[in-house]
């Protein structure tokens, strides 16, 4: 397993990129999804891989790639298996970061929509592309939602594993997508997350031939000496906004104490709820939407979801009655300390349906429940549908329903969603990518970019770094890049 180099020498830290938020609470958040693709309704076959290519072609001609950095600061890329990825911009906070990904939902569908006009022209005027933002697809194939903090270096991989982990497992209780399976052991043949199945490790630098919950390949975008790229692959995609926002921002306050912790040297509290095999755990949260199974404690004790997850809130509380100075994250008129606190109340007590507004999971069963009241008989096969068309962005008509009727909780209007197609972040290093990708594109230049650096690659090669996530100040590099393109 990879180790982490230690940074807590702050006579040196000084010279670092970043340097001056190390000892602080500030985070840089991230999200990367992974888009299904399905065609339907053709008149001849359709391949679903060269569908996802004909989508990328407008970026293709744009950019030359089918890997490129946009406007907005996002990065947009065919991944492994043809599957369309969308990795958000840089963002201080989770709403900023919730805006950047329901950003990228509107530039895949605009991509996807453009593509089903192409494909009706030669494969049948009804023809129909489908985009899922889910995280399975009908032949048990896995796809993935990331998750990325900016984490401080001190605190070694050890801690993610015995203290984080236990969390990120038991957080599907309101994060979770749910997802209808024929698997007869599973009651309602219903679960709550839809990676719970497909997760293999609790920390890996793996990605393919196994699957862990967090990745631990060290590529932290930033200085290395200071910070790391905390990697979770275990959540789920959501489609609820509130969702989205809540598991970014409870899991930024588990980390608040978590690095603290490190930094005074002490222990977190977190530490007692080790899980023996988080695999195993992870299976049974999902397997039973009362938060009751029972999970395994690698000090010989047994403890369930609810009371995990009930722990954590009043650490995360205390912690936060100390340190007036962290920013309690709110969005729709809700902390997330009222809402964490909602959710376990509601599971706890059998009422799930009071979740309906804003966890996935709980809104999808309500549906299905719903229609199987209406029709005892309903095929496994339309519920399957029913599923999918949750998460269709392109031609889906269910939860946009949910959202039109008042039934499904908005968090940011559609003004907030269309400044962020166009717009980065305007305080952390985005805005400086996205500045650079803009006026890069308005002179038809050839250029590249990754997240540290922008590079102007023709009629001479400029590079510029950009290593500081949390600034928006030009460098004089930058400048000059920005000078040769004018």
């Amino acid at each position: 397993m990879p180790q982490l180099r230690d940074s807590r020498d702050t006579g040196t830290a000084a010279i670092h990129a970043g340097a001056e938020h190390a000892a602080g609470f500030e985070r840089i958040f991230g999200v990367e999804t992974e888009y299904g693709v399905a065609v339907t309704e053709t008149d001849k076959p359709a391949d679903p891989g060269q569908v996802a290519m004909t989508m990328f072609r407008p970026v293709v001609s744009r950019s030359r790639s089918t890997n490129t950095y946009l406007a907005n600061g996002s990065r947009l890329y065919l991944d492994v298996g043809s599957h369309p990825e969308y990795a958000t911009a840089e963002a201080l906070d989770p709403l900023m970061a919730l805006a950047q990904d329901l950003a990228g939902e509107r530039v895949m569908r605009r991509l996807a929509s453009e593509a089903q006009d192409e494909l009706r022209r030669t494969h049948g005027a009804h023809a129909r592309i489908h985009l899922f933002k889910n995280n399975v697809d009908s032949a048990g194939h896995s796809f993935g939602c990331h998750e990325n903090y900016l984490l401080r270096r001190q605190v070694p991989l050890s801690a993610i594993e015995h203290e984080l982990i236990p969390f990120l497992v038991t957080r599907q209780l309101y994060t979770g997508a749910g997802r209808f399976t024929a698997d007869p052991t599973i009651p309602d043949g219903f679960e709550i997350s839809q990676r719970a199945e497909f997760l293999d490790d609790a920390v890996s630098s793996a990605t393919t031939r196994s699957r862990p919950m967090v990745n631990t390949r060290d590529e932290p975008h930033a200085d290395s000496d200071l910070f790391r790229r905390l990697h979770v692959i275990v959540g789920d995609s959501n489609r609820s906004q509130t969702a989205t926002w809540m598991k970014l921002a409870a899991t930024h306050l588990v980390l608040c104490v978590i690095e603290q912790a490190w930094r005074e040297e002490r222990p977190s509290g977190f530490e007692r709820f080790t899980l023996i095999d988080p695999g195993e755990a992870i299976r049974a949260v999902s397997r039973d939407r009362t938060g009751r199974a029972s999970l395994r404690l690698a000090d010989g004790k047994t403890i369930c979801a609810l009371t995990m997850q009930r722990a954590y809130l009043a650490i995360v509380e205390d912690f936060l009655a100390a340190h007036d100075e962290i920013v309690v994250p709110e969005a729709g008129g809700h902390d997330v300390l009222t809402l964490w606190r909602q959710a376990l109340d509601a599971v706890e007590a059998d009422r799930w349906q009071e979740l309906t507004s804003w966890v996935d999971w709980a809104a999808k069963l309500q549906l299905i429940q719903a229609m199987r009241r209406r029709d005892p008989n309903l095929p496994d096969a339309r519920i399957g549908q029913i599923d999918l068309d949750y998460h269709d962005i392109v031609n889906g008509s269910i939860f946009p329903r949910l959202e039109r009727g008042g039934m499904m909780r908005t968090v940011l209007d559609e003004t907030a969603i269309e400044h962020a197609v166009g717009n980065p972040p305007e305080n952390t290093r985005a805005a400086l990518r996205g500045r650079f990708v803009k006026a890069a594109l308005t002179h038809d230049v050839q250029f590249s970019c990754d997240w540290t650096h922008v590079t102007l690659t023709s009629p001479e090669r400029i590079d510029a770094e950009l290593l500081d996530p949390f600034s928006a100040t030009p460098t004089e590099a930058y400048d000059r890049v920005l000078a040769a393109l004018s």
